[in-house]
């Protein structure tokens, strides 16, 4: 068993995109689960099945397996909602491994950054260029946007 803690932040510039070490372009929809979310993710050239328990907040149980490519498609057909796509950049700062997951489709316009962290309250150096923090804020979350995407929120998005 695995707890996954992750703290999500809005992005306050683009100052970030000089220190991208990396890109890889995702797909992902989610399967109907009652208290946990179940995910099918392309990353790249693999696929993953991701459960996590569905609570807001820093802290969740999470559980990730490697998928044939095969099995992934299948599954990802049988997704209820919407699916999301995005780009996951990875930068460090101060020696700590940043995602920063820049949306497009139904979510584009929308790009949050992540850290995953040891302990809730484990400190952390904040990079220049990190925004407004929105964990605690559902719609953020992955399995929201699939529902609920981005294009959808009407006036009241982040710039």
């Amino acid at each position: 068993m695995a707890l996954e803690i992750e703290k999500k932040f809005l992005l306050a510039n683009e100052q970030w995109r000089d220190s991208i070490e990396r890109s890889l372009a995702m797909r992902q929809a989610y399967l109907g689960g009652d208290g946990v979310s179940v995910r099918v993710r392309f990353e790249g050239d693999q696929a993953r099945l991701n459960i996590k328990q569905m609570v807001i907040g820093p802290s969740r149980l999470e559980f990730e397996y490697t998928i044939p490519l095969a099995d992934a498609r299948r599954l990802i057909d049988l997704a209820s909602g919407g699916g999301t796509e995005k780009i996951r950049h990875y930068v460090r700062h101060a020696g700590m491994l940043w995602e920063i997951d820049e949306f497009s489709g139904e979510n584009e316009g929308l790009i949050v950054a992540e850290i995953e962290l040891d302990d809730e309250n484990q400190v952390f150096e904040r990079p220049p260029w990190l925004g407004k923090e929105v964990t605690g804020e559902e719609r953020y979350y992955n399995v929201a946007l699939a529902l609920n995407p981005y294009r959808n929120w009407g006036s009241g998005q982040p710039k």
